[in-house]
């Protein structure tokens, strides 16, 4: 894949690949001898992935990209703080990535621990408390007219922490908003599914074509 491509010419590589992986007819590209000699001086991925840390959901593996193709950034619940700012920035400004992927996925353990925290009041224990911390902001506000928390299905949850993600990167930074206004870059939110290996488009904020949702 070139490194200069449009933001829209990045999504469909990745749907392809995704495509790929979901039939098991991988290509595993950009894994062989050549590529870590063209790459061991420089990176120039074309598309930037921001994740969860689980271990189900691989960016390369799930995308069937190799070496040098995607810049990661991963936290559980794909949490956002100031140091993932600083890295997505790195990726779009330095490195010069067209495309941000916010991930999610289903059956992810940090949103559940921040329906158990809104819904009993019990917290985890440790460090583990500054992910639930930065989960909750994204789905507390589905509330009952009452204010007390209802859980909706965990569909609802996951695009919901998804999109207040995407919003949180867009609004949060300026070098990144810019480069969304430049049509230099654009953010989808994508939702993997564990059991079919789907990465389903959710969202988008800037251009990527005209590309369908997938639910």
């Amino acid at each position: 894949m070139p490194h200069h491509v449009s933001p829209t010419a990045a999504w469909s590589e990745l749907r392809d690949g995704n495509n790929r992986f979901i039939a098991g007819e991988m290509l595993h590209p950009s894994q062989g001898f050549d590529r870590r000699e063209q790459i061991k001086v420089a990176q120039n991925p074309f598309a930037l992935v921001f994740g969860c840390s689980d271990s189900r959901v691989a960016a390369e593996i799930i995308f069937d990209q190799g070496l040098g193709d995607v810049f990661v950034v991963r936290t559980a619940g794909h949490v956002v703080d100031t140091t993932v700012v600083g890295s997505i920035e790195y990726g779009v400004d330095i490195l010069d990535t067209r495309l941000i992927v916010v991930l999610g996925h289903d059956n992810c353990g940090a949103i559940g621990a921040a329906v158990h925290a809104l819904t009993t009041g019990e917290q985890p224990n440790g460090f583990i408390r500054a992910v639930t911390d930065r989960v909750i902001p994204s789905i507390v506000s589905l509330t009952s007219a009452e204010g007390g928390f209802v859980s909706p299905n965990t569909d609802v949850l996951r695009r919901e922490h998804v999109r207040h993600t995407m919003s949180m990167l867009h609004s949060y930074s300026a070098a990144i908003a810019k480069a969304v206004t430049e049509g230099r870059c654009a953010i989808v939110g994508v939702e993997y599914d564990l059991e079919d290996g789907h990465a389903r488009l959710i969202d988008v904020i800037g251009d990527i074509g005209d590309v369908p949702f997938d639910v």
